[in-house]
């Protein structure tokens, strides 16, 4: 079974919404109006505008039954508006949808990389100023992470200044120091990331902020060359693609999570409860660490090579709680000894094959 990667269209979806909320007003003003001299004013298609109607149609106040939905009228190709369901009254806020509304601006102030903040702290103002007595407190909203480094890249990005680094890199378990030139913040799957020209790679990369152990913003501004272009991150951080290694594992019921977690090229069902699963990884050492990190129903298909690191790493693990062979006693038998964990513990073997 494949698991095709769900693509959302939240922006068109946004931009429908306000279009919808934006022309019901306008309706009202225009009664009996063209539908095509509506759509150029508009700006869409007169297919869409028809498409916009049907789906107010269907829109209204709760219960959605007669009388509690908008309404219009059509006369050849003009349109009225014959019921608005309220929905040219102001907007009366109770306490708990204020300081939800509140809440959510605050949060949406804080995400690192948003556009127009000086925008949303205008309306926010607003709405606190407007709401103040609804809302009561003052609300502060703080995302997760480490907040100070967020702070002091969005500082470096704002300030057009380059920054020392030290970073910690899970795909080959190292820490390095970089000097990089800050193109943007942006907030990606819950996680805060600075995207940057890195002077040491010679490419764009992204920075994860809450592996960074530390910063230093530099005097010098940024330079960011002419090649330097920014990501394409509609599809998330990882994007992998053919010249990345491949490797196969199979899994138990416990493990499945990884086909939710992952982008997977192939989930296929095995025997019994065991699913056959095969991705693209970084390098083999993240998929080493990545495997001995799992339960023991996971065993490596493919390829050999990780198959053998794995099966070394955990040998030499057990290893090091091996026993110490205690000294003989007088006229004991040489195999009475005991040896400690044998270095072919089926532990070891749960993880390869």
């Amino acid at each position: 079974m494949t698991r095709p990667a769900a693509r959302g269209g939240s922006r068109a979806s946004a931009d429908r919404l306000a279009r919808l909320l934006n022309l019901v007003p306008y309706l009202l003003a225009r009664p009996g109006i063209e539908i095509a001299e509506a759509a150029g004013d508009l700006g869409v298609t007169e297919r869409q505008l028809r498409e916009d109607l049907e789906l107010l149609w269907v829109c209204g106040l709760p219960g959605y039954g007669p009388g509690d939905l908008i309404d219009m009228a059509f006369d050849g190709d003009r349109v009225t508006i014959t019921y608005d369901a309220g929905i040219d009254r102001p907007l009366r806020l109770t306490p708990d949808e204020a300081l939800a509304l509140v809440v959510a601006l605050r949060m949406l102030a804080e995400t690192p990389g948003v556009a127009n903040r000086e925008a949303i702290e205008r309306a926010l103002a607003k709405i606190e100023d407007a709401a103040g007595d609804l809302v009561g407190a003052p609300v502060a909203v703080r995302l997760p992470g480490d907040t100070r480094q967020v702070e002091a890249l969005r500082s470096a990005v704002e300030g057009g200044k380059a920054l020392r680094i030290t970073y910690y890199t899970a795909a080959r378990d190292e820490t390095t120091e970089r000097v990089v030139d800050p193109l943007r913040m942006l907030m990606v799957g819950g996680r805060a990331y600075v995207e940057a020209w890195c002077r040491r790679a010679e490419a764009v990369r992204l920075f994860r902020a809450d592996r960074i152990d530390a910063i230093t913003e530099l005097d010098e501004p940024a330079t960011v060359p002419p090649q330097a272009v920014p990501h394409d991150l509609t599809e998330g951080v990882f994007r992998p693609s053919p010249d990345l290694p491949l490797i196969t594992l199979r899994i138990g019921r416990g493990e499945r999570w990884i086909t939710e977690y992952y982008p997977c090229e192939r989930v296929e069902a095995g025997d019994g409860d065991q699913w056959l699963v095969s991705l693209r990884v970084t390098d083999l050492g993240w998929a080493r660490r990545f495997v001995l990190g799992l339960g023991p129903d996971v065993t490596v298909v493919a390829p050999v090579e990780l198959a053998e690191q794995v099966r070394a790493t955990a040998a030499a693990a057990l290893d090091a709680y091996a026993v110490p062979a205690a000294a003989p006693r007088p006229g004991a038998a040489a195999d009475s000894v005991p040896t400690g964990v044998p270095s072919g513990d089926p532990a070891v073997a749960a993880r390869t094959q």
